[in-house]
């Protein structure tokens, strides 16, 4: 009978250390994860992901980019160099879409989804529509597959666009103006709805 109860004591001794060791465990794990989620917490988005539409007439047009900072770099003709090929923001190519058939510098545009790419110069921008709208920054950009390139004047501004940023103004019924801004720089266009 001594050895039965000697047998119970030792079992129930040795439970009751694994039941402590595994609370312990447990403890740890969830500790863990908030310390983890606290450091992402901190970490800033650099090139915060954004996009801008608008109905202009009966037509929606969409621009979805990311937006990088300045981040006291020089911009253009410095981490961008001039008359290449730039995507027009950060990681993927910009894309704008729109639902309706619009014209730009008397070009008919085609509703669709189309890639934005710019060739940036000191005295005029390139900006080009290309079907290839999917694809991560300019590293699948095809000159042959530019549905339209045009010309416009880049405008020097007085003050620091921090973010790259677009709009969509609508300036008439069936009229509207796309502009990009960043750093001191800002290009736009004028479009008609068909």
């Amino acid at each position: 009978m001594k050895k039965v109860m000697l047998l119970i004591a030792i079992v129930l001794f040795i439970g009751c250390k694994e039941e402590k060791s595994k609370k312990t465990e447990t403890v740890q794990e969830h500790e863990m994860p908030a310390a983890a989620k606290e450091t992402k917490k901190k970490k800033k988005v650099l090139s915060p992901h954004t996009e801008t539409m608008a109905m202009v007439g009966d037509a929606h047009i969409h621009i979805d980019y990311s937006s990088p900072g300045v981040r006291e770099r020089i911009i253009f003709g410095g981490l961008l160099p001039n008359n290449k090929v730039w995507q027009a923001g950060a990681h993927k190519a910009t894309w704008i879409e729109t639902n309706k058939d619009l014209t730009i510098q008397g070009k008919l545009l085609k509703a669709g989804k189309y890639g934005f790419f710019v060739i940036p110069s000191t005295e005029e921008w390139t900006l080009i529509l290309n079907t290839n709208w999917d694809q991560h920054g300019k590293d699948d950009y095809d000159e042959k597959e530019d549905v339209m390139r045009f010309s416009v004047q880049p405008i020097i501004l007085e003050d620091t666009i921090e973010h790259l940023e677009y709009k969509i103004t609508k300036t008439a019924m069936n009229e509207g103006e796309i502009s990009m801004a960043w750093e001191k720089v800002k290009v736009s266009f004028a479009f008609r709805v068909n």
